[in-house]
This record gives C-alpha cells, structure tokens and sequence, in this order.
C-alpha cells in the first residue's frame, strides 16, 4: 500500500509541476506580446529559460511576487543588476520614440531575463560589455 501511495503523491507534485510550467510559459508568452514582441520570441526565450533552473527560478519568483528574487547569479550578475544596466544603458536613447524599451517594462524585463541567459553561455564576452558600457555619451 505504502508503494501505491508513493506512486500516487509522485503523480500529483509531477501534474503540479507541469500545471505550473505551464503558467509560466503562457506567462512569458503574454509577457512577448505586452512588449511588442512576437510569439516567436517568447517560445524562445521560454525554452532558454527552461535551459536554467537558475532562471526559471527567477521567473517563477517574479510571477508569484512581482519583484526579484536576485538569488541566482552568472558570473556575479544577477537579473536586477542586468535590469538596472540595461536601463542605464538605454538612457543613451531617451530622445527616440516611444517605442523604445524605456516606455515597454515587459520588453526591459524579458530582455533581462535574455541576457542573463546570454550570459550563462557566454559570460567573457557580456561581462566587458557591461562593465563598460555606462550608458553615458562619454568616450
């Protein structure tokens, strides 16, 4: 009986976890077409998220509370500190149009999730970049 019971629980935490999987696919998914991105897009970043417990975590925190987690860290990142340099970074562009990411919260916060997933695969090249680039019009 004890056996079946296992079987049973094993069968309810793995329907939850997909449930939930779930939600958060549709999440980022809603998330692409907020920020004027198309579903495309949001399937791959999905499947990069999905790539990275790390991430997915992050996600799943963010979902659920709105705010980051900022446990999970690639190369002594983590999606707050990319977030904040992207903002930094796009305030080189304030004087574009509105279609900019400094008017679309869902684009700056996807791209953060991207680029952090970017730099768990290639953290050399991103890491320059972030350490120098400043978002100042300065040489």
């Amino acid at each position: 009986m004890e056996k079946e019971q296992k079987w049973h629980l094993k069968k309810q935490q793995d329907l939850l976890l997909e449930k939930a999987l779930e939600t958060l696919q549709e999440y980022i998914l809603e998330l692409a077409v907020q920020a004027g991105e198309d579903r495309e897009y949001g399937e791959t970043l999905w499947q990069e998220i999905c790539g990275s417990a790390g991430l997915l975590q992050e996600l799943a925190y963010y979902h659920d509370y709105g705010e980051f987690l900022c446990r999970y860290q690639v190369a002594g990142y983590t999606l707050a500190d990319v977030l904040v340099w992207q903002v930094d970074h796009f305030k080189l562009y304030m004087d574009r149009p509105m279609d900019m990411n400094r008017y679309r919260r869902e684009r700056l916060l996807l791209a953060a999730f991207h680029t952090l997933a970017r730099l768990e695969k290639e953290p050399a090249s991103l890491t320059g970049k972030i350490q120098a680039e400043t978002g100042q019009d300065i040489p």
